[in-house]
């Protein structure tokens, strides 16, 4: 039967992650995330999405993103038992970002529901799950340490290293063992133990200087094959420093002009390392200490679990952090908006001040309020400070589009609209390149490229190309590579 790979999401495209290793006719995914971008393409796509659950062996987590894990409640749904492997830190950011889900999806529902009635046609839509499937797939969760090599399967080993992207993110480092016997043998013994396949899914990878956590591990075994993210393939991003120094410029002009920053930002990671830097420029008194709200349930929630996992801090936050105290998440002029009431009260208040909120792309949640009412002011900033989409609003913003359409009416974009590059959560191309000639690759046979635009994908391969790594696969939607 042999070993084969084959990917249902995330190839020719950078979101809703699904790839599928085959030992021998038994299916091993690994993420199983939801396809974001503009809102009736996504639920399209996402509702369309089919596996044949009863033949699924395990599911393995990289990390908790939305696109990689946000499909996990639909298998339980329909009938996935098995077990999910994640780190530790994943597994608890992966339940609030499925909950998260289940919740929005059940007011779209109340909201499309009532509007229908209104208009008096037939509403049919249906929320995709619901949070008792987000509690089941949480459920069946295994959280797994990093550097922590155990069996999946008699024939297959997992160990995770740090894939530094975001808290808790993974790299799935799979050890296809030998390749004679049934896999329904007892043991693992009944396998060559000297005839193995090394399989590296990279999932995201985070950048080498990244703050609170630490960068990408390159200390894993020679692997003979490698999934590798391309979502900045053709893109270099600004030093740290720079987006420090950028940073403090924006802030310092809009309270200048006593207006508001509106940043669309993820709730995961982004909005965290966003506190962290106006931390640290409030406390160099690089920049007035003006109001900061993080307008969204979901990212204080994952602040919060930020603090309960230190065990993913880099040095510097950790030594503040543990040994002093210092909450590099929390200080004076932050606060952390909750309920819908307070919300809407930011567009009544005057500037200066900092908000952020999701969603990162601009598609759905408290950001399309605060850009409905203040994205046609010429005081306010619009700042971007991660990945958007193609088709998306926060796409059609960045392009510097001059109208724009926002919870179905059009406005003129007024406001000074302003990206910071340096704040991705992933790597450039040269980032991923110098961490590949970090690595063993004395095994290298051949690179999967998934996550990324055609663009992206064609110019990575070439940059791959000039560094030497010549055998460069990209990897199409539903065609099945075999491995040997």
């Amino acid at each position: 039967m042999g070993i084969s790979v084959y990917s249902l999401g995330a190839a020719g495209e950078v979101t809703g992650s699904k790839h599928v290793l085959e030992i021998d006719g038994i299916p091993y995914m690994i993420d199983c995330g939801a396809f974001q971008g503009r809102r009736a393409v996504s639920d399209a796509k996402n509702r369309n999405f089919d596996f044949p659950v009863d033949k699924l062996g395990t599911v393995i987590l990289t990390h908790g993103h939305y696109d990689h894990c946000g499909l996990l409640p639909i298998l339980v749904k329909r009938g996935f038992k098995g077990n999910i492997y994640a780190t530790p830190a994943t597994r608890d950011l992966a339940n609030v970002v499925m909950m998260d889900s289940a919740r929005i999806q059940a007011r779209d529902a109340e909201y499309l529901g009532k509007q229908a009635k209104k208009k008096g046609e037939k509403f049919t839509w249906k929320p995709l799950f619901d949070e008792a499937d987000c509690t089941k797939a949480a459920d069946q969760i295994i959280t797994v340490s990093y550097k922590r090599n155990m069996y999946i399967a008699p024939s297959l080993q997992l160990e995770f290293f740090d894939a530094g992207h975001i808290l808790g993110s993974a790299f799935a480092y799979l050890t296809v063992k030998g390749r004679h016997g049934t896999l329904n043998a007892p043991s693992a013994a009944l396998y060559d133990e000297g005839n193995e396949i090394r399989i590296l899914y990279t999932g995201d990878i985070g950048r080498p200087e990244k703050p609170i956590i630490r960068k990408p591990s390159n200390d894993m075994p020679a692997p003979d094959y490698i999934f590798l993210e391309s979502t900045y393939g053709n893109r270099l991003h600004e030093e740290s420093s720079f987006a420090m120094t950028e940073l403090e410029r924006i802030v310092n002009e809009a309270v200048a002009k006593k207006g508001k920053i509106i940043i669309p930002s993820f709730a995961i990671e982004r909005a965290q390392e966003l506190i962290y830097y106006l931390h640290l420029l409030v406390d160099k008194k690089r920049i007035p200490s003006i109001p900061i709200y993080i307008d969204s349930p979901m990212a204080v929630s994952v602040t919060g679990i930020f603090g309960i996992h230190p065990e993913c801090y880099d040095d510097e936050v950790h030594e503040a952090f543990l040994k002093h105290h210092k909450n590099p998440f929390g200080f004076g002029a932050l606060s952390y908006v909750t309920s819908v009431e307070e919300s809407k009260a930011l567009n009544d208040r005057e500037g200066p001040m900092i908000i952020i909120s999701a969603d990162g792309m601009c598609e759905a949640g408290r950001i399309l309020h605060h850009l409905y009412n203040n994205i046609s002011n010429p005081k306010n900033t619009i700042l971007i400070v991660g990945y958007m989409a193609e088709n998306t609003l926060g796409r059609k913003i960045l392009d510097g589009e001059k109208e724009v359409k926002i919870l179905d009416e059009w406005f003129q974009v007024k406001a000074n609209v302003e990206q910071i590059d340096a704040f991705s959560a992933h790597a450039d191309y040269e980032e991923m390149i110098s961490w590949l000639k970090s690595i063993d690759t004395s095994r290298l046979k051949q690179i999967f490229l998934v996550h990324g635009e055609t663009a992206a994908l064609d110019a990575f391969t070439q940059h791959l190309w000039e560094a030497g790594f010549k055998d460069v696969t990209t990897v199409k939607y539903g065609e099945r590579y075999d491995l040997t």
